[in-house]
């Protein structure tokens, strides 16, 4: 009876464990995903020391809230023998407003996504197939982009307030997948209207190459000289 017991308890601090790892993992993931569209916005105003500082400081905002939510003490939480975490309404609704903060920050970067294009071109029209430069592709991208992650983090949000027991943030592991996967595509593709691809080389640029040049007929009259 000792022996079973101490094989539940290694049990139970394996799976905790394993909860928290990957707690860590979807937030360090999201957090990678925020400043990969910081920069990308950044880089839309023209490297904006202002526009850097408020991205800073609600960034920092929702980064608290999300870390918060995340990593907060889950007295009320359980973990189940196949190490799935069981949300008590308390805990869910902590979780699920780091997602939230996540839905608002992605929100945030497509708002001034949006109004830096229409002062450029006024009111732009989305069109898969035309994509003149750098500003239609980040805008038709950014588009793209929030529109897929609003359809996949929407039900992943309600799962936490409106779902059971069993269904709360089962859906957390999709959606951050989802997530890594277009930014992925959406660096890619910035990447391949700068240039032909990835491991091409750009168009005028030469690579320097070693070479030696002997000239046959100078070592010839030496010779006989």
């Amino acid at each position: 009876m000792l022996l079973n017991w101490h094989a539940y308890t290694l049990s139970s601090q394996s799976c905790s464990k394993y909860v928290v790892a990957r707690q860590v993992l979807l937030f360090s993931q999201q957090i990678f995903i925020c400043l990969i569209l910081s920069l990308r916005t950044y880089a839309l105003y023209g490297c904006s020391k202002r526009l850097l500082k408020w991205m800073v400081i609600i960034g920092l905002v929702l980064a608290a809230g999300g870390l918060a939510g995340t990593f907060g003490h889950d007295s009320d939480g359980a973990t189940g023998s196949d190490c799935y975490e069981i949300y008590t309404t308390a805990t869910s609704i902590r979780h699920g407003m780091a997602w939230v903060a996540m839905l608002i920050y992605e929100l945030f970067i497509f708002v001034l996504t949006v109004i830096k294009t229409c002062k450029t071109r006024g009111l732009p029209r989305f069109s898969l197939i035309s994509r003149k430069d750098i500003l239609d592709v980040i805008f038709h991208d950014g588009v793209m982009y929030f529109a897929g992650m609003s359809l996949v983090n929407l039900p992943n949000i309600l799962t936490y307030f409106c779902g059971s027991d069993i269904t709360r943030g089962s859906l957390s592991t999709f959606t951050s997948c989802i997530s890594v996967t277009l930014i992925s595509r959406l660096m890619l593709n910035l990447h391949e209207s700068i240039d032909t691809g990835i491991f091409s080389t750009p168009a005028g640029t030469s690579l320097d190459i070693l070479t030696t040049r002997v000239d046959v007929q100078t070592a010839v009259s030496s010779h006989h000289w």
